[in-house]
């Protein structure tokens, strides 16, 4: 059953149908990969094995007695431990919420049991889901599979990592600074951030939050590029609320490689990447170009980098202040108002969003709006723009301060945060974007490009990255799992 590791959930939920395998040999194979690799990695921080196994029997009885089944029917999976699961922990990564623990599961747990997948365990954050690494307190630090020196990404790291080691059918993650993206490229995997609102978020919050958060999104990872796209498909769809007048309707995706117009944004001087990751984005430019698509590396939206990066800083700091305990708060304003008033770095920025006031977040958002109506213009003539997500392949744990950390690119320390940028350009104007694995790197290291869409484009971006997939763009499974 080894080969079964690394397949996709696809592939498995094939297998299943067809009798090859039933999904109670497959929970337990999955159980005993956890329980040989886990150790190291501390990825999969909760199981429900008990209930998985009695959700997984009943999986195989709905199979035998030839009931209509769901595309994910008896694929186990594991979600990341910020969604509400019930009778499991949801604690952000944060002490003070150590007790709390889920009444209900979130809509999108809902609908991915719905589609007939057996949810047996939750992977790991970092604290209040706001870093590239995985490690908090509670739950400890969570590794790489290629190298359990480096980081996985975050804040759906513990995800990422879980799939590579072939530990889990499929996951689901969030992102609102690159927290399904980032982990994705670390680990090779395929990761998709959804158009903004279109997966609703009831049940991936902290207590009492019911309001979906601004930028925020969640969405899957998975070895496969279909199973992002079945993923995306079952969780989509408006809320209790807004399903008395809205439904979602997705374009297909029909293209043709040939068909296709391409923007190639490859690198920026707003943050640089490292000459290996911006050769992998031409990697994949050319594979679409040998498949007839034209390719622009010049053409940008109507906006320059700094104005998206500082427009997106701003509503990111005003969004992630709002999750912060009033005493930290306090001391955010303390260090607004010692500010300079003529000071207007990046730093400065950051830190008044933290603080902003109605008026101040008002003229963001409109700056915000007016980025996603150039965006929109763009889109009229290309389909697709392809970019990193990070700077560089998976770097060393480093748990210490923020201000003190620094990522080493073409040989050169850059801020630890300034790579948000690449993160920040789709999701400052909602657009949805697709990771794609584009193989390893010299030091056997993943290395992901991001592929960016209009609104509500996302079977557009996952589309290309099925295509992408079948050129040989596709997960390559770690050393010795």
């Amino acid at each position: 059953m080894s080969e079964l590791a690394f397949d996709s959930a696809v592939s498995l939920a094939r297998k299943l149908r067809a009798k090859q395998i039933s999904s109670v040999e497959l929970l337990n194979f999955y159980f005993d990969r956890v329980d040989k690799f886990n150790g190291e990695l501390n990825a999969v921080i909760w199981q429900i094995r008990d209930e998985a196994m009695e959700d997984a029997k009943r999986a195989d009885a709905a199979i035998a007695a030839g009931e209509a089944l769901g595309p994910l029917h008896g694929v186990p999976m594991t979600i990341k431990e910020s969604y509400d699961v019930k009778g499991t922990p949801s604690t952000w990564g944060a002490p003070y919420l150590k007790g709390n623990f889920a009444t209900r599961d979130a809509l999108s747990v809902e609908r991915l049991r719905g589609a007939g997948a057996v949810i047996f365990g939750k992977t790991n954050v970092p604290l209040m889901l706001s870093d590239f690494q995985s490690y908090n307190e509670i739950y400890g630090t969570t590794n790489n599979p290629y190298d359990v020196t480096k980081i996985p990404g975050g804040s759906s790291g513990g995800s990422a990592a879980t799939l590579a080691a072939g530990m889990t059918g499929i996951d689901s993650g969030s992102d609102i600074g690159g927290s399904i993206r980032n982990p994705a490229h670390f680990c090779g995997v395929f990761g998709h951030k959804p158009t903004w609102n279109m997966l609703p978020p009831r049940g991936h919050a902290t207590p009492g939050i019911l309001s979906p958060s601004d930028l925020s999104v969640i969405g899957p990872l998975g070895r496969g590029a279909e199973d992002v796209e079945i993923a995306t498909r079952v969780m989509a769809g408006p809320n209790e609320i807004e399903s008395y007048g809205l439904k979602l309707e997705l374009p297909e995706f029909e293209k043709r490689p040939g068909d296709l117009k391409v923007a190639v944004w490859r690198d920026d001087e707003m943050a640089p990447v490292d000459a290996s990751v911006s050769a992998r984005v031409d990697l994949v430019a050319e594979a679409l170009r040998s498949e007839g698509a034209q390719l622009d590396y010049d053409a940008r939206p109507d906006f320059t980098s700094e104005h998206t990066h500082f427009t997106y800083q701003s509503l990111l700091s005003a969004t992630m202040a709002c999750r912060v305990p009033e005493e930290q708060y306090q001391r955010n304003m303390e260090a607004a108002n010692a500010l300079d008033p003529n000071d207007e770095s990046l730093d400065a920025v950051v830190r008044r969003s933290q603080v902003a006031r109605f008026r101040e977040w008002v003229g963001n958002n409109e700056k915000r709006t007016h980025i996603r109506w150039a965006w929109f213009k763009f889109f009229r003539d290309y389909d697709i723009v392809l970019m990193p997500i990070m700077a560089r392949s998976a770097f060393p744990h480093d748990h210490r301060p923020f201000g003190e950390r620094t990522i080493t690119v073409n040989g050169q320390p850059q801020g630890y945060f300034q790579q948000v940028f690449w993160a920040g350009v789709p999701t400052n104007a909602y657009l949805p974007s697709t990771i794609v694995p584009t193989g390893l790197d010299d030091e056997g290291l993943p290395i992901g490009v991001q592929i960016v869409g209009p609104e509500y484009g996302d079977l557009t971006t996952l589309g290309v990255a099925r295509l992408l997939e079948q050129q040989g763009f596709a997960f390559t499974p770690p050393a010795g799992y």
